[in-house]
């Protein structure tokens, strides 16, 4: 059984779409491919960075194919690699990759492709992931903030707090070497106050680093926007306006919407998932189906990242309304719908006006002609990206979970190391939590790092990346 590490040639289809790509790359891989391949010579004699014509071949031509050579360690892998561009279809990459197998080459592990890349120093680890948010962006905004980190914006951030922490660690390592009576006092008293110094430095980026995080993942991952309210508030009409398309069934019955439906859409770059659900009402009364759906909706609001909570403007408030109100305040938007029909009152306009912040946000709108609807897109983006003052937006910001459990984590022993300093604990102690937070943002990028930690970070990724 193969595993990461080894350095076997390797192939794998990267894409499929009106044109198929197969990748290889490893020691020997163009000798292999040049097996099944109509032009040996010119395949082998091919420089780098260009393009070969010919046939896959077996007893007969298989198929017509374009070959992108790379050299070592001039490639994305830092080996001899190939892109064969096939024909488009199921059938043209599957008997490419068949035949290739049948010349030697082994199945790519997932990843595998970035995996060498990495192992061969072409990447480091946070570009390394930023492969796969790179290839699974829902947004321009998100794939631009992914190639920023493939870029290596990210990896420069983290190297100049690695380079402040490495400035600390060396002056409490080198006091740590000389016998006490062989430092001077004064001297001693500057040197620490300048490891002290960047060590502050370097826990100030940590915590702008971690605050990023959120900010970022905003933009990868979407959010989660749930269409609430009582039956008939006009929740399908909006969720069909926000899609501009005929997604749920519209009737004047209320609870015709028995279970909740998704859509998606995008706002200013954010993806944004797009429930619309049952109605909310005492499930007294309601038929079993209704019942459940109505379950359904209160679980998925306790999820949502912000709730569009509908009221029908022609009924106005209700207690159970009011209730659901004060209990999510905190990430609603309360929506006056049918104001074609019916303005809200001025007690509604009071109550819920920006000003009040104990108050969900007011919009008036009216889903069936679409007034309000502009102004509802710009509350949900101005919610969901409140900007943490402490977060500069020139930041790169950090990409994955890992990288911020690891960048809290050398927070959290940088802290550590000033509360033992400032209890006059001895210097080694310090200078031990000091060594401990620097190998913590050598995980980040890779310089330190497990294989156990690298084989499940790798096979989480695509086939052919």
């Amino acid at each position: 059984m193969r595993t990461y590490g080894d350095t076997c040639p390797i192939a794998a289809q990267a894409a499929q779409g009106a044109l198929s790509l197969v990748r290889i790359s490893g020691g020997g891989s163009l000798e292999l491919l040049a097996k099944v391949f109509s032009r040996p010579k010119a395949l082998l004699d091919a420089p780098g960075n260009t393009i070969v014509h010919g046939w896959i071949v077996d007893s007969a031509p298989i198929d017509e194919v374009l070959v992108s050579i790379y050299r070592a360690p001039h490639s994305y892998t830092g080996e001899d690699s190939a892109d064969i561009s096939c024909h488009g279809g199921i059938a043209p990459a599957k008997t490419v990759l068949e035949l290739l197998r049948k010349a030697g080459l082994s199945d790519a592990l997932p990843g595998e492709f970035t995996f060498r890349a990495f192992m061969n120093g072409k990447i480091d680890l946070t570009r390394s992931e930023s492969v796969m948010e790179l290839v699974s962006s829902g947004t321009r905004e998100g794939l631009e903030r992914a190639i920023k980190r493939l870029s290596g914006a990210l990896e420069k951030e983290i190297l100049a707090i690695r380079d402040k922490l490495l400035e600390a660690v060396s002056v409490t390592e080198l006091y740590l070497d000389y016998p006490e009576d062989e430092i001077d006092s004064a001297e001693e008293g500057t040197a620490l106050f300048s490891c002290r110094q960047a060590a502050e430095d370097a826990l100030q980026m940590l915590k702008k680093l971690s605050a990023s995080y959120r900010r970022e993942r905003l933009y990868q991952e979407g959010a989660l926007a749930v269409i609430a309210g009582r039956p008939n508030a006009g929740k399908s009409s909006l969720f069909n306006a926000l899609l501009n398309e005929d997604r749920s069934i519209v009737t004047e019955i209320p609870g015709t919407t028995r279970d909740w439906i998704e859509g998606s859409i995008a706002l200013e770059g954010i993806p944004l998932r797009l429930a619309d659900t049952a109605g909310l009402r005492s499930v007294s009364g309601a038929d079993e189906a209704e019942s459940r759906g109505i379950e359904r909706s209160r679980n998925l609001a306790e999820e949502a990242d912000i709730i569009l909570y509908t009221v029908d403007g022609n009924e106005g408030l209700s207690e159970e309304d009011k209730v659901f109100l004060e209990k999510h305040n905190k990430k609603v938007i309360l929506l006056w719908n049918k104001s074609d029909l019916k303005e809200p009152p001025e007690y509604i306009r009071k109550n819920f006006a920006p000003v009040n912040k104990n108050r969900p946000l007011l919009v008036v709108l009216s889903a069936k002609t679409g007034e309000g609807i502009p102004a509802l897109c710009a509350s949900v983006t101005s919610l969901l990206t409140v900007r943490d003052p402490y977060v500069l937006e020139s930041m790169c910001g950090l990409g994955t979970q890992r990288q911020k459990d690891l960048t809290e984590k050398a927070a959290f022993l940088l802290e550590d190391a000033f509360f033992k300093a400032d209890n006059e604990q001895p210097l080694d102690v310090t200078a031990l939590l000091l060594r401990e937070a620097l190998n913590t943002i050598g995980e980040i990028t890779g310089e330190v790092s497990s294989a156990d930690i690298l084989e499940t970070m790798f096979s989480r990724f695509c086939l052919g990346k």
